[in-house]
């Protein structure tokens, strides 16, 4: 049984600066990692945090500590006990659910999910729904149909009682704020980007239209390729981290100063290109549009009116600002409460907390072609907008996504929302799509043969 760890995915000639933040890293959606055979995993079940005895006892035992600093506490299989928290090792800043009691979910639970039947991609056997959760490393699964949990389980360190980061995932929060400004006239779509930031006007932003960016379809001469220590993501971690900088650092500080050094590489507008620093910038134009940070307004217009059961929050950088890019964390049946609101066009117990375009304009999808010059092969015919995936299949769905196998996954067809927290060895969800996407399908087109 080989013990795996994360770091040996990384070039080995990485400077001082790098070394020390680049673990930080795996907080964003567009992980390269090398691929690698499942053999050089311990499995789910071995990789449980139990099995460990990490972070026990005041103060834990030397060897079972993990270090923010050294990037210990985010190897795998670390990972799967720092995902429940993220708040004891980095910064954060609060998203509050309010003071008002939580809105209790009516529960229909459904004995026979378990054993429902699919067949991964590139594949000629059958897996069960339950075997397939276990393949991905799951630490928690709830879908809701028509309102009602029929599934809700846990796994790993994950309990009720716990939130989860979210990783990339936490672009749909941002691309769901802006499509519902735009909706509501607060921000023009057309405009280009220094009409609301003018700190970016000699930036790659400069001559980029606010929905270019919504759509990451700006064109913009930045790497996230990991297996490259020169890569910009380096830079852009660097300038985050909240962690002390090294003497001799002379970049950014903070996330927002580094936006403003980013390039222009190609033309705006002809190609979807997957870059973290999109969601960031749109982060700061909604906290400009709106004069208020974006963790004060995902409070004020979604995480209090939802009666949420647990307040939510972002990590930070150095400058107290949240990571929107992929520091979000926040509870399973929280995310599924606010699946269930885009599902019903914003609509909660008859009263509208958005205008109901906002969804719409998501649902539509962006450009195919755009998407298509990506490198996405394994989402054959998807779009992405307003930073949600848009799946393009026959039932309409659409998806909130997030490194090591995060996601909310909408069904508008079957009246299915699914949530799913992971902490899968691999970042990219290519290592998970061919036994996740044919999995929502069949539970999809089960719930819908209820009818």
């Amino acid at each position: 049984m080989k013990e795996y760890s994360a770091r040996s995915n990384f070039p080995k000639k990485i400077n001082f600066k790098h070394s020390k933040l680049f673990l930080l890293l795996v907080f964003f959606s567009t992980v390269q990692l090398m691929a690698q055979d499942k053999k050089e995993f311990l499995s789910a079940k071995e990789s449980e945090p139990s099995n460990f005895g990490w972070m026990q006892g005041f103060p834990p035992l030397a060897d079972k500590t993990l270090h923010t600093s050294d990037g210990s506490f985010f190897e795998f299989p670390a990972i799967r006990w720092s995902v429940v928290h993220m708040r004891e090792m980095l910064p954060t800043i609060n998203v509050s659910r309010g003071l008002g009691a939580p809105n209790p979910l009516e529960y229909n639970l459904d004995k026979n999910i378990d054993e429902l039947t699919f067949t991964p991609w590139n594949s000629d056997k059958k897996m069960t729904w339950e075997e397939s959760l276990w393949e991905n490393y799951t630490d928690g699964m709830l879908i809701l149909h028509k309102g009602k949990v029929v599934y809700e389980k846990y796994f790993s360190e994950l309990t009720e009682n716990d939130v989860h980061g979210v990783m990339s995932l936490t672009k749909s929060f941002n691309g769901t704020l802006a499509a519902i400004l735009v909706a509501e006239g607060k921000i023009d779509e057309n405009k280009l980007v220094p009409t609301y930031v003018p700190e970016l006007k000699n930036s790659a932003y400069g001559d980029a239209t606010v929905r270019e960016v919504m759509d990451m379809t700006n064109a913009l001469a930045y790497s996230e390729d990991y297996a490259d220590p020169n890569a910009d993501i380096w830079d852009f971690s660097a300038a985050g981290s909240p962690l002390p900088k090294p003497k001799d650092y002379e970049g950014p500080e903070g996330y927002y100063e580094y936006l403003e050094t980013v390039k222009k590489e190609g033309k705006h507008g002809e190609a979807f290109g997957y870059k973290t620093v999109n969601a960031d910038a749109l982060g700061w134009i909604i906290s400009k549009a709106t004069g208020k940070s974006v963790n004060e307004l995902l409070s004020e217009r979604i995480w209090s009116k939802l009666g949420m059961e647990q307040d939510a929050y972002y990590q930070v950088d150095g400058k107290g600002i949240a990571f929107t890019g992929g520091g979000f964390n926040a509870g399973m049946r929280d995310l599924g409460r606010f699946g269930e609101l885009l599902r019903n066009h914003g609509n909660l117990n008859g009263e509208q907390l958005f205008p109901a375009q906002a969804v719409k304009d998501i649902e539509k999808g962006g450009s195919k072609q755009a998407f298509e010059k990506s490198n996405h092969p394994g989402l054959k015919g998807w779009s992405y907008r307003n930073m949600w995936w848009i799946t393009e299949n026959k039932d309409g769905a659409y998806a909130a996504r997030g490194v090591h196998g995060q996601t909310i996954y909408i069904d508008p067809a079957a009246e299915m929302v699914i949530v799913r927290f992971a902490s899968h060895p691999i970042a990219a969800n290519s290592a998970n799509d061919a036994t996740s996407l044919p999995a929502y399908q069949a539970v999809a087109d089960y719930l819908m043969s209820k009818k």
